[in-house]
């Protein structure tokens, strides 16, 4: 598959890259764009501070230019937290499409969005500050809608980025877990 993996607002950090060569490793094409223009954040509060002062629409924007010279190959898009909401975006937009793989986040879905049987695993913590149930719930039932096909996996007890080991978050053994189906659920597209 060829995947188009996004970054948390943490910036493109060491384990967005590892994750990449995860999926190479798995003989996946992997794209990482650096929608943060390098920088890099220690606190999720920074990371967030940078988004707000360059705007969503402006990051938008970046992912859109990251992905459009290879669109026409059928991307699965992917992404981590915010990334994931990007990835999301992207994906309800392109009709070429192969799949959407979620990690730690999702977002608003347009109004009058419509897909053909697009495959979507997301994968969270549970509980998860960012993605509580009742959010989850209205998410699912809207992408449903859309014409997706979702999966949904929680972990109990991992953080919100429990596949980062550079973040207090760090679950392994829930990381590890999210990996192997996650790589399954790229085998099968």
């Amino acid at each position: 598959m060829n995947v188009m993996l996004f970054h948390s607002t943490y910036g493109l950090r060491p384990a967005v890259r590892e994750a990449a060569d995860r999926l190479r490793a798995a003989g996946h094409e992997v794209w990482t764009p650096d929608l943060f223009e390098g920088r890099v954040f220690d606190a999720v509060e920074d990371g967030m501070e940078y988004h707000a002062t360059v705007g969503a629409d402006e990051l938008l924007k970046r992912a859109v230019l990251a992905a459009a010279p290879y669109a026409d190959r059928g991307l699965v898009y992917a992404g981590f937290s915010l990334g994931a909401a990007t990835a999301q975006t992207l994906a309800l937009g392109d009709d070429r499409a192969r799949g959407l793989l979620l990690l730690h986040g999702t977002s608003d879905i347009a109004a009058g969005a419509s897909v053909d049987d697009l495959p979507v695993q997301l994968h969270v913590a549970e509980p998860d500050p960012f993605e509580t149930d009742d959010w989850l719930s209205a998410w699912y039932l809207q992408m449903r809608r859309a014409g997706a096909d979702v999966e949904i996996f929680r972990y109990p007890g991992a953080g919100h980025l429990y596949t980062d080991p550079g973040l207090p978050d760090h679950d392994a053994e829930a990381a590890e877990a999210t990996w192997r189906v996650a790589l399954g659920f790229l085998d099968s597209l």
